[in-house]
């Protein structure tokens, strides 16, 4: 790959010709970076819609747009060998015609498999198209290659186009049909490739690298982990968890993924992920605050659906209006992470308390004041301080795995098992404990509601039975979600003071290596190829 930057003199991108302003050729790739990042697969947002016209379940649906994050964390550990193995102008060519395909697969099947396997693929191409243009422009957004900047950057443009997706998905769903949103996707995807034909040229790297030496079963064994963890998660309540055989074989196949994988890691000199990334204290501390953090988010996927559906009678235009709240969130998160993370360099300990007070706020708004009165404005505050607190911990722990003190080839290492902990077990294992949970809390207030209401039903001569149970389930449905908010607010005050009263004086120092001391390393890393992988 040609270094990307001059001497002595500006930023300048030698893939693009030079009739192209040199201002204007690190916004071309972010142009592209959003178009990539819209078109992931399936589209979370119409499930409803997809629900309803092609017979999938609500399940099904969901394990699809999950195996996309999962083939995004996937990707991770051999993104640097794709990009100094092809040209960014090949790479974004591939990336876009396999988006394209996969957008019209997801369009037109009702096949589970076909679209859990195509949304996998979906996710590990999504990831290599905004690699490959994320780089490109790295020293145009941070010349110093100071990652805590370049996250804000990530974050900013990946989290915004999740809601932004969502937003415009829900709109041509309600004008015309979910499947439109593809056929979009597919336009934009073939503006993108018309463009990189155009503006994009096929400059080689300096250096050659091949990809040998990667353990590609391991990658294939990690995969197959993932996504059985993932299974359990999305369908064990509707399976009856370990009751069933499904969830079962899926366990038994997911420990048996993991457990082969860990034996091979034991002697392989290149193993897919190695010990010393999963050991690594910065990887185990950022697992375990993602699985604190986002459990005590998790009522985003399991409440606040419901809460405004069922018991607010918002319309689906109505519920998804409520992302632009969480957009605005995700903008004030990664600007005050920008100037007090990576500029002026705050504590982690600092940034963590501060993302876990804007949690606290947000747990406690729905918990005083969760009602059946609320108007969709008054939803702005907690909806706002979620979007804020989850990408400023995202920010933070991303950056404190590049400043882990791993090796360079750790490194992807340890950012595959960050995606798979923030992204993937952040978005199903909290779900799937909170909504157990809530399931279990609603029939126990329903039929302590219903016990109460025995003595009443001979003076309800107007209203019909059917009413009735509706009513205690509503009232059910409130009660439940105040209880759990209730302790998840606990959990999340003891949680703040832990970190308060823990001592940690580091700050944001991770900088990036240098281009060519990462071509070295992988050439080094090619001439020593592992026989057994």
């Amino acid at each position: 790959m040609a270094e990307h930057h001059l001497p002595q003199g500006p930023f300048d991108i030698p893939d693009v010709p030079d009739f192209i302003p040199c201002r204007l050729k690190p916004w071309l790739f972010i142009f592209f970076v959003l178009i990539v990042q819209f078109s992931g697969g399936v589209y979370l947002a119409a499930a409803s819609d997809m629900v309803g016209t092609t017979g999938l379940m609500q399940q099904d649906i969901l394990m699809a747009g999950y195996a996309s994050l999962i083939g995004l964390a996937i990707n991770f550990a051999v993104m640097f060998r794709v990009k100094f193995r092809f040209s960014t102008r090949t790479q974004l060519l591939v990336c876009g015609a396999v988006l394209i395909a996969a957008n019209y697969i997801c369009a037109e099947t009702d096949s589970v498999p076909v679209l859990v396997i195509t949304c996998f693929i979906a996710g590990w191409f999504r990831m290599q198209a905004t690699f490959a243009c994320n780089s490109t422009i790295q020293l145009w957004l941070t010349p110093v290659r100071d990652m805590s900047i370049f996250f804000c950057y990530v974050y900013i443009v990946v989290d915004s186009a999740i809601q932004l997706s969502g937003i415009a998905t829900i709109y041509t769903a309600f004008y015309w049909q979910w499947e439109y949103m593809h056929w979009i996707m597919i336009g934009l995807l073939a503006l993108m490739m018309l463009l990189v034909v155009v503006f994009v040229r096929p400059v080689r790297a300096p250096m050659y690298i091949p990809l040998l030496g990667i353990d590609w079963l391991g990658a294939f064994l990690w995969a197959g982990f993932m996504m059985c963890f993932t299974f359990i998660c999305v369908y064990g309540n509707y399976f009856d968890w370990w009751e069933s055989t499904e969830i079962r074989m899926a366990t038994v196949f997911g420990l048996l993924c993991l457990g082969i994988n860990l034996w091979r890691a034991t002697f392989l000199h290149h193993p897919y992920i190695s010990f010393r990334a999963l050991t690594n204290r910065n990887v185990i501390r950022a697992t375990v605050v993602y699985l604190v953090f986002f459990t005590l988010l998790a009522t985003e996927h399991v409440f606040e659906h419901s809460y405004a559906a069922q018991i607010l009678g918002f319309d689906e235009t109505n519920l998804i209006d409520l992302n632009w709240y969480v957009f605005a969130g995700i903008i004030a998160g990664c600007a005050f992470t920008y100037f007090t993370f990576a500029l002026h360099k705050w504590r982690y300990k600092t940034m963590t308390a501060v993302a876990f007070a804007l949690a606290i706020v947000y747990l406690a708004y729905f918990y005083f004041f969760i009602d059946y009165g609320v108007e969709k404005e008054m939803l702005f505050i907690p909806l706002f301080f979620r979007g804020a607190a989850s990408v400023i911990i995202s920010i933070v722990y991303l950056t404190s795995i590049v400043q882990g003190g791993l090796p360079f080839m750790q490194f992807p290492q340890a950012l595959t098992v960050n995606g798979f902990t923030g992204a993937v077990m952040g978005a199903v294992f909290g779900p799937a404990v909170i909504g157990e949970w809530l399931s279990c809390t609603v029939a126990k207030n329903a039929s302590l509601l219903s016990a109460s209401l025995t003595d009443t039903v001979p003076s309800l001569n107007h209203t019909s039975l059917g009413q009735l149970f509706g009513m205690v389930q509503m009232q059910a449905l409130v009660v439940s979600m105040k209880e759990i908010y209730g302790w998840l607010l606990i959990i999340a005050l003891i949680s703040l003071t832990v970190i308060l009263v823990s001592y940690s004086p580091v700050r944001p120092w991770a900088i990036f290596p240098k281009w060519r001391t990462i071509r070295r390393t992988l050439r080094r890393f090619v001439r020593r190829p592992d026989p057994v992988g």
